[in-house]
């Protein structure tokens, strides 16, 4: 058995894609292969057979290493409700929240938990693909830490830290966190992988030699800019800054981001479509003139609706309806398209209610047990497969004529009469080509694009192959051996 993490010098470098690359990489060897991230922050999640939630990219490095989803392959997930709390998600059940005020002390509680797992998924692996958090050189979370160097040191798991080319100042990123972490840490980082290079290898060789000279790591190799990473599900927010201007050849679907969005991975199908433009319209611009508009989840449903508002959406929304043009609305923004939110209890802030958009005869009331499993069904006529993971119980004249039925028995989401607007509970819902089409067909559009599913795990393989020939993946494996 062996294990190695992989951590970066800042959010954003990579880690998620890279990490996802080498388990393929290494399970195409025959290796028995498991990802591990100890602590993840992120409103993207997926769920487990067993109905439990971890982040994302844990669900997207299992899909890596052949194997299914599970809750220790992501034992703390936080997930920001608020500007200073986050609902806590241990072994993938809800534990409470964290906020400024107990986030230290907290966070030291958490350790046990994620030492349990990760020796869980040891004993089930040749090698565990371990995934940090932010940075290690974030010195001032050093204390509690169970993301990077305290999970690293208290598990005795070596490290490679992954610097980002594309953003600039790399050498000084990678030097510089060797200069400010303690000694008993940079002892940890056995090497370092640059990643996101455009151009020729050759010009940076004394970089990296100025890397090794400085810092006494292993060079890993250099990994050029990869596109098949576009094709993997959005996990990180910092994405959504990435916001364009719709092609005026192609059809639009528009997506308002709000604060608190979530699970945005759902839009990710859409972009496999060449005849479709998926705009990510972001708080100060309208809604553009869409053949569609989708309204994606949300960690906080009243919040994010009052923002809507606010912002003028709902104008633009209603605009669009009157033009007769369809909308959907996936988990929470199922329950905002009703004509009432209602939080009695107070389970996602304070207690309250707020107005929904109207264009669903449904209202939703949130309660403290959320629903979490796997489903397939059929809509439109076409067959789906996800999974659902919200707080609240939506009914009401609209949800009587739902708009899916599911395998096994029950049915999902609401249909208004005219079948202009519909909602429903599924993330994942437009990953398979036929539900895919039958949607778009409602706006002129031919879909021509693959299973979400395929597409990933070849998109997995394009980039175990890059791996494979830019980086020293036979050097790796001898450090997480214990033989380097």
């Amino acid at each position: 058995m062996g294990a190695l993490m992989f951590q970066g010098t800042g959010s954003d470098v990579g880690k998620s894609v890279l990490v996802a690359g080498i388990c393929r990489a290494l399970a195409n060897r025959g290796l028995s292969v498991r990802p591990f991230k100890p602590q993840n922050m992120s409103n993207n999640a997926a769920v487990t057979a067993d109905g439990g939630e971890i982040g994302r990219a844990q669900a997207t490095q299992a899909i890596a290493c052949r194997v299914p989803p599970d809750v220790d392959m992501n034992p703390v997930l936080l997930k920001p409700q608020g500007d200073r709390t986050s609902q806590l998600v241990v072994h993938g059940r809800v534990r409470g929240t964290l906020g400024s005020a107990n986030w230290r002390e907290g966070r030291r509680e958490l350790m046990t938990a994620v030492l349990q797992s990760y020796r869980a998924l040891a004993e089930q692996a040749d090698i565990v693909v371990v995934e940090g958090a932010g940075s290690p050189a974030e010195i001032n979370l050093r204390a509690g830490d169970i993301a990077n160097m305290g999970f690293a040191r208290a598990a005795q798991v070596p490290v490679v830290l992954i610097g980002d080319i594309d953003r600039g100042g790399v050498i000084a990123s990678l030097v510089g966190t060797h200069a400010v972490i303690a000694p008993d840490d940079a002892a940890m980082i056995r090497g370092f992988v640059i990643n996101k290079f455009r151009g020729d290898p050759a010009l940076f060789a004394d970089g990296m030699a100025a890397i090794v000279q400085r810092t006494g790591w292993a060079a890993l190799g250099m990994l050029p800019w990869l596109p098949p990473a576009r094709r993997l599900p959005s996990e990180d927010a910092v994405i959504l800054e990435r916001t364009h201007s719709a092609a005026s050849d192609r059809i639009v679907i528009a997506c308002p981001v709000t604060p608190r969005i979530a699970n945005f991975d759902d839009l990710d199908p859409l972009r496999l479509e060449p005849a479709i433009d998926v705009v990510m319209v972001p708080p100060g611009e309208a809604i553009p003139d869409a053949a569609m508009i989708i309204l994606a989840g949300s960690k906080t449903i009243i919040a994010d609706m009052r923002f809507i508002r606010a912002q003028g959406w709902d104008v633009d929304i209603l605009a669009h309806v009157r033009k007769r043009r369809p909308v959907l609305g996936l988990c929470g923004g199922y329950q905002m398209l009703g004509r009432q939110i209602a939080d009695p209890d107070g389970v996602e802030g304070p207690a309250g209610e707020v107005a929904g958009l109207g264009l669903l005869d449904v209202e939703t009331v949130l309660t403290g047990d959320k629903t979490l499993r796997q489903v397939r069904g059929v809509a439109l006529g076409a067959a789906f497969s996800g999974y659902e993971i919200h707080l609240g119980r939506t009914t009401g004249c609209d949800a009587d004529r739902p708009l899916g039925q599911l395998s096994g028995g029950g049915a999902d989401g609401a249909m208004r009469a005219d079948g202009l607007v519909a909602g429903s509970y599924i993330h994942g819902l437009l990953g398979e080509a036929a539900q895919r089409a039958a949607w778009l067909s409602r706006i002129g559009a031919d879909a021509t694009g693959p299973d979400h599913a395929a597409d990933i795990d070849c998109a997995l393989d394009e980039i175990a192959a890059a791996i494979e020939k830019h980086l020293d993946l036979d050097a790796m494996l001898a450090i997480a051996r214990g033989a380097a």
